[in-house]
């Protein structure tokens, strides 16, 4: 059984016969003897390997191994002479299970972030985005293992759906009909009789399973149509959405605060090398930003008072601060970074910004919304209690034009044994950006879907 090149570098003593595979980073040649560097991907270091001209097949197969061939050694672990990793591995068999040909395009040279999203299928071999994706999948697996140490149930909801949760209408189709079909309105003979859409977010169908079984959440893709070409973005992404009975918005911002900390913390501890070379590379004050929010309370504030304090800053924004308006990344990321510097909650929202679902609070002005800002990226999550009055459901639902047959099922939860309930979205992509340091979000995510672009 092949041994991880993680597992080597980390032994603690001299093993036996040795089996190591990987992709071959680099290899150099001396006279009787060659080097070369394997990596297979689980984690930032590569090992590096000896093998000696004595070896079976040394002319024909290692001095012909390019960058890029995947091979499997046989050897022994040894203590490194050099100083810059404490073992080695002594060939004594090296077979080349597959070539890479002369044009591999990843070389030690340095490429654009541009050049290398047009090689998705190539660039996890990169160090960037090795390091991206592991951190992506252990903070995949730190998100449920929160929700499950706190007694959530996970729930899949779909990604065919036929509400429209944000109200927003920027949603991609999905149809059997065609275009003259489609030109006619002969939605009854689409596949599901009506319009339907790729998600925009779980929520809606969520609330369902909260008001039964409690505390719930979805991770899963969602889909915006809308014609962003921002470094924040991007038309498939993730989203983590727990919903929570008997909850007011109070907990709602509790849990959200808990989460973003709990992630920041596991990448802490378990991403160490690969922060490290984020911390070296791409952001040099991301370890200090991570320690601080893993460390140092949230900061609460309503959104009139945001507004009041940008207004009296006296920075000059390229978006103006006005009072019924959405905060803009620059607004927010000048209350974390400058103003209370440190992470911020924002609650309570006009409620003409927001959408049907919001709980209005007594004020009549404002619903009891929050959103979670972190430095360095801004909004990282947003939430709400949800309005669990049938009556005010109602009034919303028709002050927004929408069909209240459309969501007959959506009301009904508030017919029957309504509860307070409230939940929040955590956006992967956000989190992944703020616990590396990446700036665009077509670079933590495995193939990105923007507008004009679907590779792969």
């Amino acid at each position: 059984m092949r041994t991880l090149v993680r597992d080597i570098l980390k032994s603690e003593s001299e093993v036996g016969d040795i089996l190591a595979q990987g992709w071959v980073r680099t290899r150099r040649d001396s006279k009787a003897f060659s080097f070369i560097e394997l990596n297979d991907g689980s984690c930032l270091a590569n090992v590096q390997v000896i093998a000696d001209a004595t070896i079976p097949g040394y002319e024909e197969s290692v001095l012909k191994i390019q960058t890029g061939a995947s091979v499997s050694i046989k050897g022994k672990l040894v203590a490194s002479s050099g100083g810059k990793q404490k073992w080695e591995i002594h060939a004594t068999e090296v077979e080349v299970l597959g070539h890479s040909h002369d044009d591999f395009p990843l070389q030690k040279k340095g490429h654009s972030m541009e050049f290398l999203r047009s090689i998705a299928h190539l660039r996890p071999r990169a160090n960037l985005f090795g390091a991206v994706f592991r951190v992506r999948s252990r903070m995949a697996y730190a998100i449920h293992q929160f929700f499950q140490e706190r007694d959530f149930i996970y729930v899949h909801t779909p990604i065919i759906t036929a509400s429209d949760c944000e109200g927003a209408g920027e949603m991609f189709r999905v149809t059997t009909l065609n275009g003259e079909q489609i030109s006619a309105g002969k939605d009854e003979e689409d596949f599901f009789g009506k319009k339907t859409y790729l998600t925009v977010s779980g929520q809606l169908e969520g609330e369902t399973f909260a008001c039964a079984l409690s505390n719930i959440y979805t991770f899963g893709p969602t889909f915006r149509a809308e014609n962003s070409h921002t470094s924040r973005h991007a038309s498939e992404f993730w989203m983590i959405e727990p919903e929570i009975a008997f909850c007011d918005l109070d907990a709602d911002m509790q849990l959200a605060e808990d989460l973003v900390q709990y992630l920041v913390s596991d990448a802490l501890e378990h991403c160490a090398e690969d922060l490290a070379f984020f911390g070296k590379f791409v952001d040099k004050g991301l370890f200090e930003r991570l320690e601080f929010v893993k460390s140092r309370a949230f900061e609460r504030v309503s959104y009139t008072e945001a507004v009041e304090i940008l207004e009296k800053s006296g920075k000059k924004f390229e978006f103006p601060v006005k009072y019924g308006h959405n905060l803009q990344s620059e607004h927010e990321r000048f209350l974390t970074e400058e103003h209370f510097k440190c992470p911020v909650t924002v609650y309570n929202y006009p409620k003409e910004i927001k959408p049907f679902y919001m709980r209005l609070n007594d004020d009549d002005k404002t619903v009891a919304a929050m959103d979670l800002l972190v430095p360095g990226i801004g909004e990282i999550v947003g939430g709400s209690q949800r309005e669990e009055r049938l009556d005010l459901l109602k009034a919303n639902m028709a002050k927004h034009d929408l069909n209240e047959e459309d969501y007959s099922w959506y009301v009904d939860l508030r017919k029957y044994g309504t509860v307070p309930h409230a939940g929040f979205g955590l956006g992967f992509e956000r989190l992944l950006m703020f616990v590396t340091g990446v700036a665009n979000i077509r670079d933590v995510i495995p193939f990105p879907r923007v507008p004009g672009s679907a590779e792969f």
